[in-house]
This record gives C-alpha cells, structure tokens and sequence, in this order.
C-alpha cells in the first residue's frame, strides 16, 4: 500500500515535470496579446488551478465522466498560434467564447468519437505511441542547451553540464537506488540539478519574490464572452486534434497499468476533458488535454496507480490558489527541465515500441504502415512548413506530427489491413499480440 507521503512525493515529481509545459501556454498567449502583469499573473495562477480541476475530473470515475487512468492534464500546446489569431483578430471575448462552444462541442460527440477504438489495433497504436515520444525529444533537447536555439549563449557549458548531470543523477538513481528512490529518480534529478544551477549562479528568486500570495479565480474575469463563427470553427478544429493525441495518451496508460480501454471509458474521458474546456473558457484560461509527457513518468516510477496523481492535482490548485508558491516551480533551470525530459519522452517513445514488438511483422503492411507513419509523422516535426501552401485549416492538422502519425496510421491501416477492423473489439491490453496479426 502507497503510504500518503509516498504518493505526496510521487504527485510532486509529476507536477515538476508538466509545470513548464502547462505554465508556457498563458506565457506565450498573453505575452502575444500585450497582457499587462496583473493579467498575467492571474492568466498563470487560473491556468495552474485549473489544470489540477481538470485532472481531478478524469481520476473521478462516475456514470458521466472520469477515465479513471493516472492522466495529468495541461493546456494544450497545439492552440496556442490559433488563439493568438483569434484574440489578434476578433478580441479576447471571441477567444474565449470559442473555448466554451469547443467545450460544449466535445461533450456532445464524445459518444460518437470513442466508436474509433476499433480503428486502434495495436499497429496504429504502437505507431502514434512512438510518434508522441520522439517528437517531443527535440523540445527535451532544446532545452538541454538553454531554452531558445536562437539564443546567442544556447548550448553553453554550464548549460549542458547541468542538463547530464540531471540525466546521469536519474540514471544512477534507476540503476542503483533501492525501493521507493527509484520511483522519485526524477524529482531528485531536478532537486540536485536546480541546486547545483543555484551554486553556479543560474537560479533566480525574483520570480518567488514578486509573485503574490493569493490568487482568487474569477468567471469572466477578462468579460462577457462573444461568439463568432469562425473562431468557433477553428476552435472545434483544434478540439478534434486534441482528442486525437488524447487517444493516444490514453491508449499508452492504458497498456503500461494494464487495463482495457473500452468505448465507456474512452467516451468518460473526452467528457472529462470537455468539461475542462468548457470550463477553462469560463474562468479564462484555455483548452486541456492529456500530457503526454506524464506517461513516461508512469512507466519510469512504477507506480501505476492513481493516488499520486490526486495529490498532483491538490498540489496544481494549491499553486493555482497561492502564486507565490507556485512560482516556486519556474525557478529550476531550463537545462535541467530538459534532462529529466530527455529520460522521460524516450521512456514513452520505448513504450511504444514495446507495444510494436508485439505486432507480426512478418506481414508486409505492418512494415509500411509503421514506416510511412512514423517517417511523416517526425518529418513534419522537423520540418513544419512542408505544408504552408494548403488552407489554414487543413494546416490545423498537418502541423502537429502527432495528429499526421496518428491520421496515416489510421488510412493505411484501412485500406493495407481492413480485416484489423473485425479483429479489434478487444484492442488495448493483453490481447494486442492477438490482434496485431
């Protein structure tokens, strides 16, 4: 039995890995819009908050929502360019008034887009799960070297020291710790590598220091929403391609805790999630979805259960509720951020190989479908732009590597294997060896 502070350090150590990514949303959005500090700050702290309410509704299994799987969830990255646009063009109101319809949207066809289970043998599964892992290595790299590869001082020394050192310190920790260290190799990776950064002089207290202490959330703090057509549009798009890597996340959860993914849990889960974008539209923050860089964390500890991830989400709405503490979190170095990342997205990236292995290769379709998927899937990753002459609508789309892997794994596998279809009512889970021939 996890003991309470067991599960407190394990909820620790998940938030420590999201924070960056959940907290660069609101930094991106309101930085791009010219928020001044006060919107700012409240911008981050409803941001925090609301990420530990959204991850409380997909741990709390009932009747209408909750997957029940230990997902942590954090703004999604992919909306950032789109609300820009719509907050740069049609005002904040149509911004998050396009957030509440997207909400309202995905609770409505939630039941229609988990019949997609079935289009989610173990080949495509395998496929996207890989696709997720290496595609988010470059971020983990980027910021081994400092943050920005623009940077004039990007892969500096210090900055690369800081980040192996944090690598070998969870290494050594997997390797040689004993019991329960091992399952916090991550969070005393950033603990030892933020303090050595400190004793180089790369930490800063001033995010600490002027950060307030109490941050109340308020509904409509920045106005009465308004609704416009084409923001809506574009927002139900973005929606599509969230529940999309979503699936993914879940599937991936799902095989490393060992539990069937069906079509109920499958249709919770998306109303948990746009529960949370309605919701992140009412309090003025943005859409959530499933962090696939928490997956890695659950395969990396070995704690497969969702105890840890309640105190991650109590931890989230304390920080959300008191800023000054929260701000804590943005003091650890960006290289060291990027080593622990580094270890954690190739643990998702391994996870789906290991899902891959158990897929008969000895049919020449699984070879095609896995090669053609994954190379468009890191292609479009590395090289964003080979599809800015279409619409910037389909762009929605082929911009995300994730959402391309998971698109072209889907096509191929219908028309190279259409007899998978009758072979995948029993897709996640001990039976994908059977169903992966």
């Amino acid at each position: 039995m996890l003991s309470n502070g067991k599960a407190a350090a394990l909820g620790l150590q998940h938030v420590l890995a999201m924070y960056a990514g959940a907290v660069i949303v609101p930094l991106l959005i309101g930085g791009a819009l010219g928020f001044n500090e006060t919107q700012m700050t409240y911008l981050v702290s409803i941001d925090i908050f609301m990420c530990g309410v959204a991850t409380l509704l997909q741990l709390t299994v009932n009747k209408f929502f909750g997957i029940g799987l230990p997902v942590v969830l954090g703004c999604a990255i992919q909306a950032v360019s789109p609300l820009i646009l719509i907050g740069s063009n049609q005002g904040i109101s149509a911004m998050y008034g396009s957030i509440i319809v997207a909400g309202i949207f995905i609770l409505l066809i939630s039941g229609i887009f988990s019949k997609i289970k079935r289009f989610f043998p173990p080949v495509v599964t395998g496929t996207v799960i890989t696709v997720i892992g290496l595609t988010l290595i470059p971020v983990a790299i980027e910021k081994m070297g400092g943050g920005l590869k623009t940077a004039p001082n990007f892969g500096d020394s210090q900055f690369l020291i800081l980040s192996f050192l944090t690598v070998a310190v969870i290494l050594g920790i997997q390797v040689y710790g004993v019991g329960f260290m091992r399952s916090i190799a991550v969070l005393i990776g950033l603990l030892v590598g933020t303090i050595v950064a400190a004793m180089m002089g790369l930490v800063s207290l001033s995010p600490v220091l002027h950060a307030s202490w109490f941050h109340m959330p308020t509904p409509f703090y920045f106005g009465t929403p308004t609704f416009e057509w084409s923001s809506i549009v574009t927002m139900i798009l973005i929606s599509l391609v969230s529940m999309v890597e979503s699936t993914g996340v879940y599937f991936a959860l799902g095989e490393i805790t060992e539990k069937d993914i069906s079509e109920d849990d499958l249709k919770r889960g998306y109303r948990a999630e746009g529960l949370a974008v309605l919701l992140g539209g009412i309090f003025n923050t943005f859409p959530y979805t499933g962090f696939s860089q928490n997956v890695g964390l659950v395969q990396l500890s070995g704690i497969k259960n969702r105890k840890p991830i309640y105190f991650s989400a109590g931890f989230l709405i304390l920080l959300g509720l008191l800023p000054k503490i929260g701000a804590i979190a943005t003091i650890i170095p960006e290289p060291v951020l990027g080593g622990a990342m580094l270890v954690m997205f190739g643990m998702v990236a391994i996870q789906g190989i290991r899902m891959l292995v158990k897929v008969d290769f000895m049919v020449d379709a699984n070879l095609l479908i896995v090669a053609v998927s994954i190379g468009l899937g890191l292609g479009v990753t590395v090289v964003p732009d080979i599809f800015k002459q279409f619409p910037a609508t389909v762009q929605l789309f082929t911009g995300n590597g994730i959402v391309v892997a998971s698109i072209t794994s889907i096509v191929l596998n219908l028309i190279l294997n259409p007899k998978s279809l009758k072979q995948t009512s029993r897709v996640v889970g001990s039976e994908f060896a059977e169903t992966g021939k």
